[in-house]
């Protein structure tokens, strides 16, 4: 699958960003690890040469695990060199930059597996299988009400963020709802057996056809066994538990959803709103799940961790978005187009990553990523 890239890859990729956005301008005297690897590891950077085709990336055998973990410490070692001098403040940005770019490889590195995993009949697990634990039925999905009004979104300056995610700029919302948990695995099946993927009134035209077309009747990875449906994740095959989240849909699929429901996606905007007082926690990687869990409790739940939400809005620059000069203006700038946004991390997420203003991106077909939605509607 072309948007997914092995584990070795992943590790690394990202050791080739240090190396080439910092350690070769930066430190005086390093050589590079393998004058050949900028080619192998070269994600999607046009100002910096030609790289392996994408697609292509599953084909690399060579070099070999121990090769890349001794270009790791190749490149740890040169870091650890330069952090003893003073750096420079575009050097110190530059490293967060590489450790926030990191914690997003951690996540795709799982997803990635996950996918790669899902295609062997014999079904491998990432992490011993767990017996699905019985819950209760989540709590009956509500309505939070937002007043909205002329507002200030975007980063603040405070701390880290990447560049898609400022300039802080003012926007008006119309007041809102906003469901008090994301749609779950029940409610799927009760628009699947309503025909829900038959229903062409429900779908955006690209919608449609990219379902027929690859013929949708489910979320990604999941199976009928018998009369029940099942998934694939990264503890194996599991029964889908009905009081979890939704997740591995497109926004196609949950566009068509939320029609189904008589709602609407909630605009990134009107996503922030209602999160911009909440702490940035929840089922990410540090639990150990590796699945979304089922909400608990009453108010708004699970804006954070479980599954990454869908949103209606289109990945665009905010007014007065600058690209930054240099190969590093080609991290997120140039993806802004065809692209829809996604909030609020999943359950693959490295915690300490997320924050109101992180802005997530896909095309609105991909289903591999912990995607899931949560319904919103005018008031």
């Amino acid at each position: 699958m072309e948007d997914a890239s092995p584990a070795k890859w992943h590790l690394a990729h990202t050791t080739w960003f240090f190396e080439t956005m910092i350690l070769i301008e930066a430190l005086p005297g390093y050589r590079r690890f393998d004058d050949r690897f900028p080619y192998l590891f070269n994600s999607y950077y046009e100002a910096l040469g030609k790289r392996q085709p994408r697609g292509r990336r599953g084909m690399i055998t060579r070099p070999t695990l121990d090769e890349v973990l001794a270009y790791r410490a190749h490149v740890d070692a040169a870091l650890g060199r330069l952090l003893d001098e003073d750096i420079s403040a575009k050097v110190a940005d530059l490293l967060a930059l590489g450790c926030a770019h990191e914690q997003q490889h951690q996540e795709l590195l799982l997803t990635d597996i996950l996918h790669l995993f899902a295609q062997n009949p014999l079904a491998p697990a990432f992490r011993p299988s767990e017996p699905l634990a019985l819950t209760d039925a989540p709590p009956a999905q509500g309505w939070i009400g937002f007043d909205g009004g002329l507002t200030e979104f975007g980063h603040d300056g405070a701390g880290f963020a990447f560049d898609c995610e400022e300039p802080r700029h003012k926007r008006y919302l119309a007041p809102f709802e906003m469901a008090t948990r994301p749609v779950t695995n029940g409610e799927w099946i009760a628009f699947i057996e309503a025909g829900g993927y038959d229903t062409v009134g429900l779908w955006l035209t690209d919608g449609w056809a990219r379902a027929q077309a690859e013929g949708w009747d489910a979320p990604l990875y999941w199976h009928r066994r018998d009369a029940e449906w099942w998934t694939m994740t990264l503890r194996g095959p599991q029964p889908v538990d009905p009081a979890a989240p939704v997740v591995h849909i497109s926004y196609f699929e949950a566009d068509a959803y939320a029609s189904f429901a008589g709602a609407r996606l909630p605009t990134e905007f009107e996503w922030e709103f209602a999160a911009r007082d909440m702490k940035a926690e929840g089922n990410m990687i540090d639990t150990g799940r590796l699945r979304p869990a089922p909400a608990k409790g009453a108010g708004l739940q699970q804006l954070y961790g479980d599954v990454w939400e869908w949103t209606a809005s289109a990945f665009a620059p905010y007014p007065g978005f600058r690209v930054a000069e240099g190969a590093v203006g080609e991290y997120n700038g140039k993806f802004m187009n065809g692209q829809y946004v996604l909030r609020g991390g999943s359950c693959a997420t490295p915690p300490g990553h997320m924050r109101a203003t992180y802005r997530n991106f896909f095309q609105p077909e991909k289903r591999w990523q912990f995607s899931g939605l949560r319904l919103a509607r005018d008031v």
